[in-house]
Order: C-alpha cells, then sequence, then structure tokens
C-alpha cells in the first residue's frame, strides 16, 4: 500500500509491503531512481511489516548466489520493483488537497519483550496513526505504525502470508473505507502476544479495532503551514561478524541457507551501513524509518528525547542490515543482541538514534 505526500515542492512516498523487510539495496536505488524521473519523488519511506511468510530479497543473479537455483525469486524482484513503483506513481498521479489527524494510544496486552530477563522490560507499546481525510472529512488513507513481530503463523505453513497485518488492513478497510498501509516499529525484541486473540485472523481483527477506534477519534484538519523536510544518510560501522572467515561462513550457511550468506558477505564487505531517513512533516510530525530491526527502548527513548507532537519510528525500512540492539542488550546477550545477528559494532544503534535526534531538533530550528 502507497500513500504520497506533497508540501509545497517536496514531495514523499510511504509504501507498507507485506514482505519480511524493504527491497535489497540494489533494488531499492533502481525504485527511488524511477520514481524521481517518472513523479519526482526524491524522498521515500519503503519498509516491510517483517512477515515471516515472505519470499528471501538478498539473492542474486550470480551462480552460487541465487542463480540456477532460485530463478523464481530472481524474477521476483522485477516484477517486485515494477508494483512498487506503479503503486507510487499512481497515488502520485490523485494527488489532491488533504486533512490530516495523528494520534497515539498505549495498547495493553498486545506486545512484549522477547528478549531480556531483566524487569522491567521494555516494551514500545504505542500504536501510532496518521489519518487523511479529503476536504470533505471521507477517510481516504491511515497509516498505522505498530510494533511486534508477525509470527503468528507456524514457521512449517510453507506459504506466503502478510501474516496478523493482512487481517488488521482488511479489517481497517472495510469500517472505514481508507487505505491502509502498515508501518512496522522497533520490533528488533518485540513480539506480539496473542493471548484470547489466538491465530493471525483473531490477532489482527482485534488491533484493527483498535485502529478503527483511536482514527474515529481524530479531527482532522488543513495544515496552516504545509512543509516537508527531509534528510537522509547512511552511516558506516565495522563488522563484529568475520564473514571472511570460512568456519563462520559455514556456521551461516547451516543456519540458513549457502546461497544467501554470499550475498551478505558483499552487502558488509565495506562494514555495516545501515541508512536512516528522517522527515518533518507540518514543523511537529517527525517520521523516523532505519534499516534494520532496532530494539524497542531506542524508539521508546527517541520518542521521550524528539519532544515533537508525534513521532513515527519505521523499522525494515530503506534497506535491511539485521538487529541493532541497545548496549545493555548486548550486555546481557542473546538472540537478536549477538554479533551473528547483530554484526554492526556496539552502540551503533545509539549512534543513530542521537543523529535522528540532532536531524529533529535542526529540522525543528531549535539546533543550528
Amino acid at each position: 500500500m502507497t500513500l504520497v505526500i506533497q508540501a509545497g515542492t517536496n514531495k514523499l512516498a510511504i509504501v507498507g509491503l507485506d514482505l519480511g523487510r524493504s527491497p535489497a539495496e540494489k533494488s531499492l536505488q533502481n525504485i527511488r531512481q524511477r520514481i524521481k524521473a517518472d513523479a519526482g519523488i526524491d524522498y521515500s519511506f519503503i519498509a516491510g511489516s517483517h512477515t515471516h511468510h515472505g519470499p528471501v530479497l538478498e539473492l542474486s543473479d550470480e551462480p552460487g548466489k541465487g542463480k540456477g537455483k532460485f530463478d523464481a525469486a530472481l524474477r521476483y524482484y522485477k516484477e517486485m520493483e515494477d508494483g512498487i513503483v506503479t503503486a507510487i506513481i499512481e497515488a502520485n498521479g490523485r494527488l489532491a488537497p488533504a486533512k490530516l489527524a495523528t494520534g497515539s494510544v498505549k495498547l495493553d496486552g498486545f506486545n512484549r519483550n522477547r528478549h531480556t530477563k531483566i524487569e522491567p522490560k521494555p516494551s514500545d507499546r504505542d500504536l501510532a496513526v496518521m489519518r487523511f481525510d479529503d476536504l470533505a472529512g471521507k477517510p481516504f488513507a491511515i497509516v498505522v505504525n505498530f510494533t511486534g513481530h508477525p509470527t503468528t503463523i507456524p514457521a512449517e505453513t510453507l506459504k506466503f502470508s502478510a501474516d496478523y497485518v493482512g487481517a488488521m488492513k482488511a479489517t481497517v478497510e472495510k469500517e472505514t473505507g481508507a487505505t491502509t498501509i502498515f508501518m512496522q516499529g522497533a520490533a528488533g525484541d518485540q513480539s506480539v502476544n496473542q493471548g484470547t486473540n489466538s491465530g493471525y485472523q483473531a490477532f489482527g481483527r482485534a488491533l484493527g479495532r483498535e485502529v478503527i477506534k483511536l482514527a474515529s477519534g481524530l479531527t482532522t484538519a488543513e495544515a496552516a503551514k504545509p512543509s516537508l523536510v527531509v534528510k537522509e544518510d547512511r552511516f558506516k560501522f565495522t563488522s563484529r561478524t568475520d564473514l571472511s572467515n570460512p568456519l563462520v561462513l559455514a556456521g551461516f550457511a547451516k543456519a540458513f541457507f549457502p546461497e544467501l550468506v554470499p550475498n551478505f558477505a558483499d552487502e558488509y564487505v565495506e562494514g555495516v551501513r545501515p541508512r536512516l531517513t528522517v522527515a518533518l512533516l507540518n514543523g511537529d510530525i517527525a517520521l523516523v524509518g532505519v534499516s534494520g530491526e532496532f530494539f524497542s527502548n531506542h524508539s521508546l527513548r527517541l520518542k521521550e528525547r524528539a519532544r515533537v507532537k508525534q513521532l513515527f519510528f519505521f523499522g525494515y525500512c530503506n534497506g535491511y542490515h539485521q538487529y541493532f540492539p541497545t548496549i545493555e542488550a548486548v550486555a546481557e546477550g542473546g538472540y537478536g543482541a549477538d554479533s551473528p545477528v547483530s554484526p554492526a559494532a556496539v552502540g551503533a544503534g545509539e549512534q543513530i538514534m542521537n543523529s535522528a535526534l540532532l536531524w529533529i531538533y535542526q529540522m525543528l530550528g531549535k539546533i543550528k
């Protein structure tokens, strides 16, 4: 699902994908070049929901890296790029004046920290929405930002699925008639808590009802001074994982599958290079996109420190560079915090969050 926002001469595309992550770097650049040439869109948040029942996106058309064994996946990449570009250009062609409202609520019992054993366990419980209406007050788009791994379908079920996110979107769209775009949060250490809503359909519908309740209670308005400022950069960190070591490569090949590993090695040959994208909309709504699985304390602390009306945190966005635990999570250890799946240097997540905070205050004009 796709939304294009224009304020002044700047345009921003927000794309929520029912995929495990955003497209790999080559595909991302192909998409961005095409939407700039065809629609004049310079900026984008292109993110995966992180469903664990989507296609692998990191293979290459080279021997030993996917070619000859995963040709169907390689063909899909071109279809995926074309589909994303077509959706963005179509949305851009339907630009119209709009009224906007944002809001958030803390949901109890919908997610939990799956990593730490130390109390209190941090969890980003925010459900946040952006609601866009036409000038008559009819909703036409709702952006949903929630944090929780879409892993409610058993791993043994070998079928593509949007998991609970698909059920949530269907529920909201049926009730509101608005295109619903899901953007995953800082879900590196967050699982969903199904409780009495067992199964992806039931959980998705329950979450959808919370979205409807929140969005329906908002009052949209035209921005007095529409504005859009965006900044993006890539960082470079040394890798904690030595992908030149044959023993390490063999371990990864066994844990995943052999063709995937050399593609990761290629991505990290110059270090781990995550991407940070920050937008400030109308001077009081911050959008922060990061290319990895950030632990929830990163988003919680950024929201506390940013002092804006609303901050949306988009994980798995504009690339994918695995887990970004907090420093204390690395010290505790465990899945998501250890080097095999968290290759970026310890403290990388904090450095990126500090940069996001600095950029926001610069955009607000509070830091020169």
